[in-house]
């Protein structure tokens, strides 16, 4: 295999990391603080990818002359969107099933299924697709037979800068502290002043509005139907839970070998077989580390 072919895959490899990782960090965040599993967060990044294709609509039809930069308020709008909507979702429906796992788990499941019909009614069962800025289209091409296009490099970018303000909003704002309290020892943050209350909703938000920004960035690679988000959802929950669950960087390493390794294996076989060996990797893995690979050493109580 020629050096070209080997950098362009490993590049293709990066574009399926920037998805994973954007999704597995809203799920890393809201497990790791309230052992929430989240069956219906791939329809939250449904929601960001139906909400980029409404304003790419308003644009076009609005606005036609700002077209070129209408991507940037379709992300802000796509977070903003799903951030309001997990907080609304967690007061209302989330809150109530603390502590029951398997109810919770129940429970999202069917709430997936209710956004899939609810997509379905409103948008149709057909996949709609957003219109590329142009000066996303094409390629790069650094040297002959080498060619990195644009909208998967700007992807990369997007997902830098996301996975930053992540980093800073925990390790260094007051809302990060207090989380991470929370995560390590949740009596007693609370006993301390701590309303954890408070911190579970916006925690929840805000790993809701990194799907939004998943979904979003997903429009710029394939069309959006109703199901969009169970492509994603399973392989999301095995990044997080192979990396550690509550490790940021245990997710992001997690996201970036299962995405390397699953775009290497498809190059040689079939997607099918990829995703077995990997999940039959991982399931070997986490035999020998339960924990997964990053876990912290205090755990939330």
């Amino acid at each position: 295999m020629g050096i070209d072919i080997i950098i362009m895959q490993a590049f293709s490899g990066l574009s399926l990391f920037t998805i994973l990782l954007l999704m597995a960090l809203g799920l890393a965040i809201v497990f790791g603080l309230m052992g929430v599993i989240n069956m219906a967060h791939g329809e939250l990044m449904a929601l960001g990818a139906y909400v980029t294709y409404l304003v790419a609509l308003f644009f076009e039809r609005n606005l036609s002359s700002l077209m070129g930069i209408y991507i940037f308020f379709a992300i802000f709008c796509a977070f903003a969107a799903t951030f309001v909507f997990g907080y609304v979702l967690e007061r209302s429906f989330i809150r109530f099933f603390y502590n029951r796992p398997l109810d919770t788990l129940l429970a999202t499941w069917g709430l997936s299924l209710v956004l899939q019909q609810f997509y379905r009614s409103t948008f149709g069962a057909q996949e709609v697709s957003v219109p590329l800025a142009s000066w996303l289209s094409g390629a790069w091409e650094p040297v002959a037979g080498i060619q990195l296009p644009l909208n998967r490099m700007f992807i990369i970018g997007l997902t830098m800068v996301v996975g930053l303000c992540v980093y800073l909003m925990l390790f260094k704002s007051r809302w990060g502290l207090r989380v991470r309290a929370v995560t390590q020892n949740r009596p007693m943050s609370a006993a301390v002043g701590i309303n954890t209350d408070r911190v579970d909703a916006l925690t929840f938000a805000v790993g809701s509005g990194l799907a939004g920004i998943a979904g979003s960035v997903f429009t710029m690679l394939g069309s959006t139907n109703p199901g969009t988000g169970q492509l994603y959802i399973v392989d999301s929950f095995i990044v997080v839970v192979f990396g550690g669950v509550s490790s940021l960087l245990g997710t992001a390493l997690s996201a970036f070998a299962i995405a390397e390794s699953q775009t290497a294996i498809e190059y040689f076989a079939t997607g099918t077989v990829a995703k077995v060996t990997i999940l039959l990797f991982v399931i070997v893995m986490l035999y020998f580390r339960p924990q997964g690979l990053f876990a912290p050493k205090v755990r939330g109580a």
